[in-house]
Parts: C-alpha cells; structure tokens; sequence
C-alpha cells in the first residue's frame, strides 16, 4: 500500500482547497470535486480510476479497505478526525475521492440537436442530481446548464445522482436569449400542451425544463407537451416530471 500523507490542521493549502469543493463555487475555481458514498465510490474507481487524483480518509484501516481498487497514481490522505467530518457532509465515515471535473465548453445552439439533449436550469443541486440520474437512464445525450442551473459535481447533486453525472456530456448555455434562438425542434413541459404519451417524438431534440417555481419565459418558442394526471395536483415535481418526459421519449424511440 503507497504511503498515506498525514494532514491534521485546518491550515493545510490542501484540505483548505478540498473544502472549498463543498460548494459550487469552489468547483468552478479549482476544477475538482468531492465524491463520498458506499457504494458510488468503489463503483467510480473500478469504471474510471483515472478520472480522480487524490482519496481521503479518517483512518488507515477505512484506506485499506478501497486499496485494491486505487492506482498509483491517486494519493492517499489521512486526515484527523475533525478535518474528515468538515469533509464527510453525508456523514458516510467512508474514503472520499478527489476528481477532476471534466470540460464544459460553450454551447453552440445554432448547431440542431444530436439525440435528446436537456437544456436546464434547476438551481437545487439535489434536483439536478436526481434529473441527470434519469438522464442516463433514458439516454439523454448531453445536459446544457444555464447560467442558474446548480453545479452537477455538487455533493449532493452527485449523492442525489448515483454517479450519473460522470456518464454524461455538459455544455453552458449563455442565457435564455441562446435557447430562443437554438436551431431545431426545442420542446418544454407545461400543462397545456399536447399529450406526451401520444406524441410521435423526434430522434433529434432539445427538452428545456425551467427553474423551479418560477417555469420557463413566457415568450420562449418551443413545443409544449403535458403529462396527463388526474388533476388532483396542480403540477408535478419538475424531476419527476423530467423523468416521465425522458422515458416517454426513450420507449417511442426504442419501439423504432
């Protein structure tokens, strides 16, 4: 087993960095991510142990359990027991990786689309988390964020996510404007539009879903499609209304 660095102050460049990546913004600063979980983390190294730089834990014998899965080229960190559990928010007691969060470039919607692809801004990281686990499922090609939409490498948008988002394509979109303008058929969600399970959906699309509680602009150009319900509710949770949408699209098109 490689030798585990020792880190037992609040003072460390290090530890000060990966506490950072506890929020969005230190993501966006440092390029990197925190990913905790029993199950999540071995399941990450097996499919793409290159994808992370560093691994943490609170004790050598929680690091000897995940050694056989880590390479070289990722490097262990004991840090003390207060220093993990700043870290350790989901409260796993569990190695944490370190991973480097992959290029989201721009967004060009001038292009039609390819495949299914989401254009989102849900600003609840668990919300986002939970969306792009129904995009891998169904198949959705890339997920394009607004400027509103909550990191997809947040910690709870990755525990929400079950290793989602490291399946996926991510581009940023400038703003609403580019969505008004975007080539190709654009669709969205909303209560009056035509019925979902009846439509014949295209193979090439993109799906808007707004922010929550506040909807799409009213003045956005697209589709609309409505999730038949008995009504007794106003409007569905708009993941779960995603995830309907998703695999709506996903059994027409696997039905050919």
């Amino acid at each position: 087993m490689a030798r585990a660095i020792a880190i037992d102050s609040a003072r460390n460049e290090r530890f000060r960095t990966w506490e950072q990546l506890l929020e969005g913004k230190g993501i966006r600063k440092h390029g990197a991510f925190l990913l905790a979980g029993r199950k999540t983390v071995p399941e990450a190294l097996a499919a793409m142990p290159g994808r992370f730089s560093a691994v943490l834990a609170p004790d050598e014998e929680t690091l000897a359990a995940l050694e056989p899965l880590l390479p070289d080229s990722v490097t262990r960190h004991l840090l003390a027991p207060p220093l993990f559990e700043r870290l350790d928010v989901a409260g796993t007691r569990l190695p944490i990786l370190v991973g480097r969060v992959p290029d989201m470039p721009p967004a060009d919607l001038r292009l039609p689309p390819q495949g299914l692809e989401l254009v989102c801004a849900l600003g609840d990281p668990s919300n986002l988390g939970a969306l792009l686990r129904s995009a891998a499922a169904f198949g959705a090609r890339r997920i394009l964020l607004l400027p509103d939409a909550a990191h997809p490498f947040h910690p709870k948008s990755l525990r929400a996510g079950a290793n989602a988002a490291l399946t996926l394509d991510f581009a940023r979109v400038s703003g609403w404007a580019a969505v008004a303008g975007a080539a190709g058929p654009l669709f969205a969600l909303d209560g009056g539009g035509a019925d979902l399970t009846r439509f014949d959906w295209p193979a090439d699309l993109r799906l808007v879903l707004g922010e929550e509680g506040q909807g799409l602009p009213a003045d956005l150009a697209a589709t609309r499609l409505a999730i038949p319900t008995t009504g007794v509710v106003e409007s569905l949770n708009a993941t779960v209304a995603a995830a309907i949408a998703l695999q709506a699209w996903f059994s027409r098109r696997s039905a050919g």
